[in-house]
């Protein structure tokens, strides 16, 4: 089992930056971390050279033994067993003592730290090769910013109690359920780690936050899906990992933007909010909300802030164009054009060499997460977050443009993930006829009862819907976690005419996407969808909810995805 030093009550920057406090596992994450400072040791002055100060953020590790105390002595693990509500299980956490053996030296902490920090989970099962649960536990952001080191401490103690209560919720028992780990006890570190990013008046956070891939399952034509992808974001990487928008390019062709209609709409469907941790006068007091410390501002606020000039382009109306930089006045667009196209700082090439040497370390394709914070007149400080193993599939599926055609396939997609093959006889569907996008909210509660029954019976099924599914924004799409839906082996995101929001691109989703092996298509507003629909309705109604039927065919459907060519077909049935 890994360990790390003994955190020697000491976090300022000569110390030691990676420490343990408390024995027993340290958990996925901080294992990824530890791998990551690896990679820029063996990296060397190859990054400096690129113009970036790169490290791993200083960070602390509670051992995952002070979690298994405190479930054991207060009996909070009967709470997942029982299936409680989260309220009720993050109030029970939020009221039970902590290990008396932490608090000498999180009180230590608290005294030396005045740096924003991240508490974040570090499950023994998240990030694991295979089936890791990335992004099902939570992550709190402290200001740290208290006068007193009183205030501070109760910060940092009710944000640990919140990282471990969080293990219990609904969703993390839906993951349990979606995976070989069923019935599996969880055993949760937690990692407090600064965060990167500067200070703009009463927020703090960085420029840049990016998340990258080794393999991007959306390349386009001509691009090599073993170049990667890479995704960019303004403020916190919230934004990204939750499938907000952000932008994403290959990493082979970063000057090329992704494939808007016109500027307008290239305008319209960019990043227009960040993430950030807000310094001003406290909030009310929410220990048990995970955003209990961060505020969401507008675009125009990034600007006054100073944090632009490397970020965004500026939308020319008279011209019907997008021109890089905000020399001139006009609309911002974040399409990062400063660095993709100009190069004023060469991130392209400093993530290249970091997805390489970090596959390296790892022994497989990578996600990684990256902040950045941009001072106009320093270096840039690269921080590198998070590296965890992608499970890229390597079934062979060869699917033919023929394979494509109406007459072979109900649906078919040229924009699909995953590889494989899969036979399926139960579909659960979003009805066209029925919805509507202020309802997509209500739709994931009623798919999460659908997928609850298919679970408990051990049936797995095709998830057909509109948009993006686990969209952080409801407008565009349907807003599901994973664990609601812990049986789906397959999923298609439909258009509608006029209504066609770019696939989703969010970290955690296409993580957990991949290692499940999940396949996936994307269908565009072209496709012709009429038989399909009329196929379903006539299909034998095993449920039915406001917007969603449950249908079993007698013959299984075959969904089937060509990973390299990126091809997907939903074929009639098995043979």
């Amino acid at each position: 089992m890994l360990e790390l030093p003994v955190f020697a009550r000491d976090f300022s920057p000569s110390g030691e930056r990676l420490t343990q406090i408390g024995g027993g596992s340290i958990g996925g994450k901080a294992e990824g971390l530890v791998r990551a400072r690896r990679t820029l040791e063996r990296l060397g002055g190859e990054l400096a050279e690129l113009g970036f100060d790169a490290e791993v953020p200083r960070l602390v590790v509670l051992g995952g033994g002070f979690y298994q105390e405190f479930v054991s002595r207060h009996g909070l693990g009967q709470l997942g067993v029982e299936g409680a509500a989260d309220a009720t299980i993050a109030d029970a956490f939020h009221r039970s003592e902590i290990p008396p053996a932490m608090v000498g030296d999180l009180r230590a902490l608290a005294e030396a730290v005045r740096v924003p920090l991240a508490v974040r989970s570090s499950s023994v099962l998240e990030d694991a090769s295979g089936e890791p649960f990335a992004g099902v536990s939570g992550t709190k952001m402290l200001p740290m910013n208290q006068p007193n080191a009183a205030g501070r401490f109760r910060s940092l103690l009710d944000a640990v109690k919140f990282v471990w209560a969080s293990t219990l919720f609904a969703r993390a028992r839906g993951y349990l359920a979606a995976t070989r780990h069923r019935g599996a006890t969880e055993t949760m570190a937690v990692v407090l780690q600064e965060v990167v990013g500067r200070r703009h008046g009463v927020r703090f956070y960085p420029e840049l936050s990016a998340v990258a891939r080794s393999y991007d399952f959306y390349a386009a034509a001509g691009v090599r899906p073993e170049a990667g992808v890479l995704g960019l974001a303004l403020g916190l990487g919230k934004t990204i990992v939750d499938g907000d928008l952000c932008w994403s390019v290959s990493l082979e062709r970063p000057r090329a933007a992704p494939p808007f209609g016109s500027a307008r709409e290239l305008v319209e469907r960019t990043q227009r909010r960040f993430w950030a941790i807000h310094l001003g006068p406290p909030p009310p007091y929410d220990p048990m909300a995970e955003t209990e410390f961060l505020t969401r501002p507008e675009l125009v606020e990034a600007e006054a802030d100073g944090a632009l000039p490397r970020l965004a382009s500026t939308f020319d109306p008279s011209a019907e164009r997008v021109v890089p930089g905000i020399g001139r006045p006009g609309p911002r667009v974040l399409d990062f054009a400063p660095i993709l196209v100009r190069r004023e700082i060469r991130l392209v090439e400093a993530v290249r060499r970091l997805l390489t040497a970090c596959g390296e370390e790892v022994g497989a394709p990578v996600e990684i997460e990256l902040a950045l914070a941009l001072p106009p007149r320093d270096r840039p400080r690269l921080g590198l977050l998070q590296v965890r193993p992608l499970l890229v599939a390597a079934d062979v599926v060869v699917l033919a443009d023929d394979d494509l055609s109406p007459a072979h396939a109900w649906l078919a997609s040229r924009r699909a993930a995953g590889n494989g093959r899969r036979e399926l006889a139960d579909v659960v569907y979003v009805d066209p006829s029925r919805f509507e996008t202020r309802r997509t909210a209500a739709i994931a509660a009623e798919i999460e009862r659908l997928d609850r029954d298919l679970v408990a019976a051990g049936r797995d099924y095709l998830l057909v819907g509109f948009g993006r599914w686990g969209s952080a924004d409801p407008w565009l799409g349907v807003p599901v976690r994973w664990d609601q839906i812990a049986g789906a082996r397959a999923l298609v995101e439909a258009a509608l005419p006029g209504w066609s929001p770019e696939p989703s691109q969010g970290s955690h989703f296409f993580h957990n996407l991949s290692s499940f092996g999940v396949l996936y298509l994307a269908i565009g507003a072209e496709a012709p969808l009429a038989p399909w629909w009329e196929f379903l309705a006539a299909q034998p109604e095993i449920a039915r909810t406001a917007h969603a039927r449950h249908v079993r065919l007698a013959q299984p459907l075959v969904v089937e995805v060509d990973g390299r060519s990126r091809r997907g077909v939903v074929r009639r049935e098995a043979a």
